[in-house]
This record gives C-alpha cells, sequence and structure tokens, in this order.
C-alpha cells in the first residue's frame, strides 16, 4: 500500500493511548476534510513523504512528535493555525500550504528553521498589518519567490483602516516600530526642548519676572487681608521718583527742589523719607506707586545697571497696564546706548520707543520750559 484517501469522512483521533500502525510502504496520505484536531501527528505513519491535513481542526503541531524524517510536502490549509509552523519533525520538508487559516502575523524566522522549504503558500489569512508584520514582508524579498501567490493573495485584514491593503504596499518607518529607537528619540526630543525652554528663561529672565509678579500678588494679598483702616488707597502724591543712587544728587539737587519749591505744592515720593520702616522693599515700592499719581523715571546708564529701579519699573508698568492709566514719565537725564540695556530691559527699550520722555537739557536756558512741562504732567489736586 503506497497511497491511501481518507478525506472527506468524520474521522477523529482524541490521542489516548492506542498503538498506530501503518503499513511502512505507505508514502501518500490524504487526512483533508475531517475532524482531526493536534493530536493527529502522534499517529501518522513515519515514512510518508505527501501529508494532506485540509480543511481539519489542527490549530498547532504539538512538540515532541514522532519525527517524519521523509515528509516532503505538508498541506494544512483551511485549519486553525495561528502561526506558520516549524520544521523540526520535518527535516525534509520542501512544500507547506497554511493558507485560510487564522495566521495575523507569521513568524519571520520560517525560512532558517526549514531550510529545504522551497515553496510556502500562506495566502488568504486574516494578516494584522503591524510592526511585527514587517520582517515576514522583508522575508519575501530575502526568499526569492518562495511565498507563493504573491503579492496578490497576501493582504491586510487587520486594522479597519488597511484592510484590502497588499503587503507589499504596508510601510511602516524604523522610528514607529523600533521602540528603543522611538524611547531614544522621545529623550533626545524633550532634553533639547528642556535646553532651548531654559535657554529662553534665562534670556528673557523669566524667573526674575515669576519672582516678581510673585512678590506683587503676595503683597496684593496681604493689603486685602489687612484692616480697612490701613489700605489707604487714595493718592496722596503727585508723583513717585525713581532713580539710581548715583544719580541721587541730580535728583535731591534739581529735581525735588524745583518741584516742590512755589505755589505748586507738589508732594514728591521719595524712597529715602517715604519707605514705611517694617515693611518689605517690594511691599513700598508698591505702596508708594499706588498712592502717586504718577511714576517718574531718572533714566540713565546707571539706571539701566540698578537692580531696584528694575523693580520699580516693572510694578510701575505693570500698574500701567492693569488700570490702564498713563502714569509713566520719563526724564533721559544722560543718553543710554542700546548695548548697555540689558535684555531683561525689554519693557524699557518699548516704553522708550512708544512714549514721548523728557531730556534733560544741558543748556540752562531750556530749563524752565523742562521743569514747566515736568510739572503739567503731574498737576493734581490731591484730597
Amino acid at each position: 500500500l503506497k497511497y491511501l484517501d481518507m478525506s472527506s469522512n468524520l474521522l477523529r483521533h482524541d490521542g489516548a493511548d492506542v498503538q498506530c500502525q501503518w503499513a511502512e510502504s505507505l508514502t501518500e496520505l490524504d487526512l483533508s476534510s475531517n475532524q482531526l484536531a493536534d493530536a493527529v501527528f502522534e499517529c501518522l505513519p513515519v515514512n510518508v513523504k505527501k501529508l494532506s491535513l485540509q480543511n481539519n481542526q489542527v490549530s498547532s503541531i504539538p512538540s515532541g512528535v514522532a519525527e517524519l524524517k521523509s515528509l516532503e510536502e505538508l498541506n494544512l490549509a483551511l485549519n486553525r493555525l495561528a502561526d506558520l509552523p516549524g520544521c523540526s519533525g520535518f527535516t525534509s520538508l520542501q512544500f507547506l500550504n497554511v493558507e485560510m487559516n487564522s495566521i495575523l502575523t507569521p513568524s519571520a524566522d520560517f525560512f532558517q528553521s526549514c531550510p529545504r522549504v522551497r515553496e510556502l503558500q500562506a495566502g488568504h489569512n486574516p494578516f494584522k498589518c503591524s510592526c511585527e508584520l514587517q520582517a515576514f514582508i522583508r522575508l519575501e524579498r530575502r526568499s526569492g519567490g518562495k511565498l507563493f501567490g504573491w503579492p496578490a493573495a497576501y493582504v491586510c485584514e487587520y486594522p479597519e483602516g488597511l484592510r484590502g491593503t497588499e503587503l507589499k504596499d504596508f510601510h511602516l518607518s524604523l522610528l514607529a516600530c523600533n521602540t528603543t529607537l522611538l524611547l531614544v528619540t522621545a529623550l533626545l526630543l524633550t532634553l533639547v526642548l528642556v535646553a532651548v525652554v531654559a535657554f529662553l528663561c534665562i534670556y528673557l529672565d523669566v524667573p526674575w519676572y515669576a519672582r516678581m509678579t510673585w512678590q506683587w500678588t503676595q503683597t496684593k494679598r496681604r493689603a486685602w487681608h489687612s484692616p480697612p483702616g490701613d489700605q489707604g488707597a487714595v493718592l496722596q502724591f503727585h508723583a513717585f521718583i525713581s532713580y539710581s543712587e548715583r544719580d541721587s544728587l541730580w535728583v535731591k539737587n534739581e529735581l525735588i527742589p524745583n518741584l516742590e519749591k512755589g505755589d505748586g505744592c507738589i508732594q514728591l515720593c521719595q524712597h529715602e523719607r517715604n519707605f514705611i520702616p517694617g515693611k518689605s522693599i517690594v511691599e513700598n515700592i508698591i505702596d508708594c506707586i499706588e498712592k502717586s499719581y504718577k511714576s517718574i523715571f531718572v533714566l540713565s546708564p546707571n539706571f539701566v545697571q540698578s537692580e531696584w529701579c528694575h523693580y520699580e519699573l516693572y510694578f510701575a508698568h505693570h500698574k500701567l497696564f492693569s488700570e490702564n492709566s498713563n502714569s509713566l514719565i520719563l526724564i533721559l537725564l544722560e543718553p543710554i546706548p542700546p548695548y548697555l540695556i540689558p535684555a531683561r530691559y525689554h519693557k524699557l527699550k518699548a516704553l522708550m520707543a512708544k512714549r514721548t520722555y523728557l531730556e534733560w537739557p544741558k543748556e540752562r536756558s531750556k530749563r524752565a520750559l523742562f521743569w514747566a512741562n515736568l510739572r503739567a504732567a503731574i498737576s493734581i489736586n490731591l484730597p
């Protein structure tokens, strides 16, 4: 007996301890269209060369089955296989048919484990087009035409958006499929982003502005929670003077005497005489700016090098925008070269570009007009 056809019956084999004996001369066996499962591999003729198990219920080939060293052709189409079987028990296998099974992502090392296979029929499976399938697609290129029915029979079934796409047209980037590379790239991009943000924060002096905004907020909060008699929100001064200590001689000898003399009765707020002891400097600055009708800034190269002048300018500028007032008066005591103005003084640059400022005249004949203009700018009847 060499050829035996037992197809289209209701044959079953439950793998019980039954002695399976076949004629040693049997080389071709057709067991297709039966009800055989994985256990059938425990009961097969040892010298079979051509075996058909098409249309059965085989889900995998059990490990440790008896070797079928002569098997050359194996048909496992229309079963329940979830992956390509290995060739550990079929060392002579040359043709394998696993069409119409349940293979989503076939193993890419099939031809390595089955070096003698000349043709693999694996089409018409519900392939899941993902990163794992990329290796199988590359396998087709290396196999040299060993995949029967390529490319028409190899079509994506999952995911829904790629259904109907042939595997040869499915491509994913190396970055999308390499988790390590993706993590390294994400880490590098995060580090670059952090470095750029840190550079911008330092260049634009963001920590300084955040600290000042926090100080302003805390001062406002304490003011809101203070007793009603301590608030003093009404105007008490015509102007608050902000200047560098290096320009204090001009302020004390020129500005204050010329504004406070005469019938105008100008009330100026100067830190040396009007700051309240016990309060923080920032609280005193905010308090004086809010109690003053105007804020006068004496600009000079010394001014832009003073940290406290910058605080005063910041809070006065904050008041200008928060109250929509026109409370800033800029006096240019000495010309300021642009390169001397630090990056954090971008508010000062914007103010000098948009707002008219008074220049201190070197000629004595023009100073009367200067004082008249300045007094007119801060003239108001205080309560």
